[in-house]
């Protein structure tokens, strides 16, 4: 019997095979999944979300479930507006099972432990974020000039179990 492979958490920044797992976020389906391999292979994602900004990835033994980022500046360009969760993907055969729910949850604890009071997604998706504990905080136009819905966690007010 083999061993059965857990689900992990992994930053990006921190993995020894960086050119394995940038291959998985290249292979995703979504043109912001492109967009973030593209930033991350040529190292402007620093100079883009902010240099404390990080990239984690739900993995499975060498599977790469979803990623998404925890990142100092997004699309908004309201620098008042902090942290943001971007780039958020997971692949078709892990969807339907919650499995993003782990990375927002992780993300959640980080900015919490980095003392922040709020957290932020800005989406066209109506009705994803608040399965996870979001609320709507208002339209926005984003840096192309086209409106993004606006989503805010309140992290000081918000009870842990409400986002597992």
């Amino acid at each position: 019997m083999g061993l059965k492979n857990k689900m992990q958490i992994k930053d990006f920044s921190k993995t020894s095979n960086k050119e394995f797992w940038l291959k998985k976020i290249s292979e995703s389906d979504w043109s912001a999944g492109k967009f973030l391999y593209e930033i991350l292979r040529d190292g402007s994602f620093y100079d883009l979300c902010g240099e404390k900004s990080k990239v984690f990835l739900l993995t499975e033994g060498n599977d790469l479930i979803s990623f998404c980022t925890y990142a100092e500046l997004d699309d908004i360009p309201d620098a008042d507006l902090t942290p943001w969760i971007g780039f958020v993907y997971t692949f078709p055969s892990f969807r339907g099972k919650r499995r993003i729910g782990k990375l927002l949850e992780y993300i959640y604890l980080c900015a919490k432990k980095d003392g922040y009071k709020n957290l932020y997604v800005s989406t066209n998706q109506k009705g994803l974020y608040e399965n996870f504990g979001f609320k709507f905080f208002q339209e926005m136009k984003d840096i192309h000039n086209e409106m993004s819905l606006v989503y805010k966690m309140d992290i000081e007010n918000k009870d842990y179990s409400d986002i597992i």
